[in-house]
């Protein structure tokens, strides 16, 4: 890899002889690996994924850890069963300094591929997740889908289109917006070979108008969670300035608690508002983990969120749904909220807002397909229950010889009583099969099967 010559030159002028050196040498250093485990299952060395892999802790996101580069815990069963998610660890400061409390709406606007989204909804009470670009919007439905989200509803929109819909609607705003990309240079070669001089202030363009729109979505008192995973101070420093500037009604929050983060730099833009030293830079040659900005802003006033109408449950289910339910699930329909979309049908434990109108992808949990008679279950309601809650279950270990069977969806020998079977690994959820006579039937998605 080779650092363009510009921004190696504006680095060395904004860091100095002496930090400047071991900064770019740093390019060079073997880079850090993290997963986030799902809150969905035991905390600390009960969890599932501590069997298999050497982890220890990242020190500003509780449910982060790092493992070594040798370990891949991204081609193992138990990724597979969304027991924890691959997210490189500067990255998970994002959902740290959000910190949603469970009452709260949130919108992760900027979603793709999930790693924001999955951090924020098990601890939120509603998430809407955001993707502009169509295929990226496909693969954070996959990751909402793996990890059993059941309070989140995805939308592939532009900003303006949603700040339509959702005017003061929610208590907290992320943007991790799309930036130059200076801080990934380590992970990813191609956003090196990719950089220009340009290209800093082309994306602070666009971060300004992503902003003004995320302004919009958030009610008064409620907070906005900046970030990105560049050096370049016009989108970092600069593009804080400029959203208080139009802004005035917002300012950037101190936050306590975050050592390992150095603070934003005034100095390093004209004109920039001195509060914006409040926002955290992650430098890679001062902790392990990639380069990022983030900034906590919070808006005046204090008001509670504009509740959208809500999508409107059915009030009389299905006969393919209540005998599946009855058959197959070891928990009560009472409560739970189901709407339809054509022959398909969803689940939520709370009311949803109503999207219709809007490029939605996902609403709650697909429960399944309507067919002549029954239901076929989606592949996304296994993964949304714990294994206690399927009466039936084929238990197996996450390093056993099945586990990989099941995955490149072969058939297995079965004892359970015939019909719709969850199959685990180590207390979490595969996906499922059908028992018929002792033999389990592969109903792990095509596309998925391991090769």
């Amino acid at each position: 890899m080779s650092l363009p010559t510009a921004f190696c030159a504006r680095m060395r002028a904004l860091l100095g002889d002496e930090q400047a050196p071991v900064f770019l040498e740093s390019f060079w250093a073997p880079r850090a690996h993290g997963l986030r485990v799902n809150p969905r299952y035991p905390a600390g060395k009960d969890h599932p994924a501590h069997r298999y892999f050497t982890l220890t802790p990242v020190p500003w996101c509780a449910e982060g850890f790092y493992y070594p580069a040798d370990e891949r815990p991204g081609k193992h069963p138990l990724y597979e069963a969304g027991a924890y998610y691959i997210q490189e660890p500067s990255a998970m400061a994002v959902g740290a300094l959000a910190a949603p409390g469970p009452d709260e709406w949130v919108l992760d606007l900027c979603a793709a591929p999930g790693g924001k989204t999955t951090h924020l909804a098990p601890h939120a009470g509603f998430v809407l997740a955001n993707e502009i670009h169509p295929a990226r919007a496909k693969t954070l439905a996959q990751s909402v889908e793996r990890m059993g989200l059941t309070n989140t509803v995805v939308t592939n929109e532009t900003p303006a289109r949603l700040a339509a819909r959702f005017p003061e609607a929610f208590d907290c705003v992320v943007v991790d917006a799309p930036c130059s990309g200076e801080g990934m240079f380590r992970k990813d070669e191609d956003a090196a070979s990719e950089w220009n001089e340009d290209s800093p202030a082309l994306c602070a363009a666009r971060q300004d108008e992503i902003l003004d729109e995320a302004v919009r979505m958030l009610r008064p008192g409620g907070r906005l969670i900046y970030s990105t995973c560049t050096f370049a101070p016009e989108e970092n420093e600069g593009t804080l300035t400029r959203l208080l500037a139009r802004h005035p009604d917002f300012t950037v929050q101190a936050v306590e608690g975050y050592p390992w983060f150095a603070p934003g730099e005034p100095a390093w833009y004209p004109g920039a508002d001195e509060r914006v030293r409040h926002a955290f830079r992650l430098w890679p040659h001062k902790l392990r983990g990639e380069g990022h900005c983030c900034a906590v802003l919070t808006r005046a006033g204090d008001a509670p969120r504009r509740m959208p109408p809500a999508v409107q449950p059915l009030t009389r289910l299905p006969d393919e749904l209540t005998a599946f339910w009855r058959d197959t699930m070891a928990l009560p329909l009472d409560g739970l909220r189901f709407t339809q979309a054509g022959d398909r049908l969803w689940l939520s434990a709370q009311p949803l807002p109503d999207t219709a109108g809007l490029k939605t992808l996902r609403t709650g949990v697909e429960v399944g397909t309507l067919k002549k008679g029954r239901l076929e279950p989606a592949h996304a309601l296994a993964h949304a229950y714990a294994p206690e809650e399927f009466v039936r279950r084929l238990e197996l270990a996450a390093d056993s010889p099945e586990a990989e069977r099941y995955l490149k969806g072969e058939t297995l020998p079965c004892s359970t009583e015939n019909g719709w079977t969850a199959v685990c690994v180590d207390g979490c959820v595969l996906g499922w099969g059908k028992t018929v006579g002792g033999v389990l039937k592969n109903h792990y998605p095509k596309g998925l099967r391991w090769k």
